[in-house]
């Protein structure tokens, strides 16, 4: 070989090397990327607190179709802007955070006398849970545990578990969501708060009861499984948001990969533990969840990869994943934080993060709310937001 063809070689051999290094250092360390997202999410946030602090009563809810959609305090979500806020405080201690989280958490108080839906966990533990958590304020010890025997009242103990929905009985009597497994944490928090032991069990008779019926062999979950009054048996199962009856809704996956693992961190429970790594590898390992772990709306969607994607699931798969990571061995854990980092790389991009003052002042883009009803896809949701601040707060706070 003459020195000519070796001189080349080199050359060659350098502007791979230098190549890998221009690559590398175009990926920035996570915890970078981290305090940029933010810092993102804290000026796109401000916007929105400031937007509607004159609107008495009034919450985000999305933006569709180039306008502002926002509710009062009856909708599910109306807790999550409010939490947005507290963990905006938790990774920035400003007066005027403190203020508006304060504010929007005073605009859900009334929810703690709900009845008719399963939603208070969504609406008070996201608010005033979060609050508590951060600043100790004794009053919303007393709204949580109000909030916390509202929910009861929607559990039967003929059937073990807490009604979901009211409507559509022609079809339903007595349906159970997989999102139901979220509120549970409300009761284990007010059974911890009060000595009542009563709250822990109707959880633990939930949350085995959901275990038990609305998990496939193959670890992915039912959208709303309906049981029968008197037997306390299903009599039937299906989805409501999902693509169909036997398909696997993402956003309903993430919720019980979400809801097994706070389970086991409450209880410690082992069988939680074991459920919650079945369905985190039933999710990670689709054949049909993307590389970059922005799963869309259904994994069995017909017009997949043609089809939207859903932010908000990933959002809340990577805040469980992170948890879910200091529950397992080494080998494990590092899979799951390496399937984290890729998710918060990609909604921290500008494909899935909002540019100031765009995307109705809402943080993430590209989530699905319920494709097969028209409504809320392709769009900002106020719970995908919540669960990218937790993801994000979660993960800065990593050793």
């Amino acid at each position: 070989m003459n020195n000519k063809v070796l001189v080349r070689i080199a050359i060659a051999v350098a502007c791979i090397v230098m190549g890998s290094i221009v690559i590398a250092q175009d990926k920035p360390p996570l915890k970078v990327v981290i305090n940029k997202a933010l810092a993102a999410a804290e000026r796109q946030s401000l916007l929105m607190a400031k937007k509607y602090e004159d609107q008495q009563g009034r919450l985000p809810r999305t933006f569709e179709n180039g306008k502002d959609v926002s509710s009062d305090s009856r909708w599910w979500c109306s807790g999550f802007f409010p939490g947005v806020l507290w963990y905006l405080y938790e990774n920035n201690k400003s007066a005027e955070l403190l203020r508006y989280a304060k504010l929007y958490t005073a605009r859900v108080e009334r929810e703690k006398y709900t009845t008719d839906n399963h939603d208070v966990g969504f609406m008070l533990y996201c608010s005033f849970g979060n609050g508590l958590r951060l600043t100790g304020e004794p009053a919303y010890n007393d709204v949580l545990l109000t909030g916390a025997k509202s929910l009861a009242t929607r559990y039967q103990p003929q059937v073990g578990l807490i009604r979901s929905w009211d409507h559509n009985k022609k079809l339903w009597q007595y349906p159970v969501i997989i999102d139901n497994i979220m509120n549970l944490e409300l009761l284990l928090w007010a059974s911890k708060y009060s000595g009542d032991p009563v709250f822990k069990q109707i959880a633990i008779s939930h949350a085995d009861k959901t275990m038990q019926h609305h998990f496939r062999p193959n670890y992915s979950s039912y959208h709303v499984v309906s049981y029968d009054t008197i037997s306390g048996q299903p009599h039937l199962k299906q989805t409501h948001q999902g693509y169909a009856n036997e398909s696997a809704w993402s956003r309903g996956q993430a919720w019980g990969l979400y809801g097994y693992t706070y389970l086991y961190r409450e209880t410690r429970e082992q069988r939680y533990l074991e459920q919650a790594n079945k369905i985190a590898a039933f999710i990670i390992n689709h054949p049909r969840m993307p590389k970059d772990y922005i799963p869309y709306w259904d994994f069995d969607a017909p017009q997949i990869p043609n089809t939207t994607r859903d932010a908000s699931a990933a959002a809340l798969i990577a805040s469980a994943l992170i948890e879910l990571s200091d529950y397992v061995d080494q080998p494990l854990s590092r899979k799951y934080r390496s399937v984290v980092e890729v998710q918060i790389r990609t909604l921290a991009s500008p494909e899935y993060t909002a540019a100031a003052g765009e995307n109705g002042d809402f943080i993430l883009k590209h989530s699905t709310g319920a494709f097969p009803m028209k409504s809320e896809v392709d769009v900002p949701l106020t719970y995908a937001d919540y669960y990218y601040l937790e993801a994000l707060t979660r993960m800065k706070n990593k050793k």
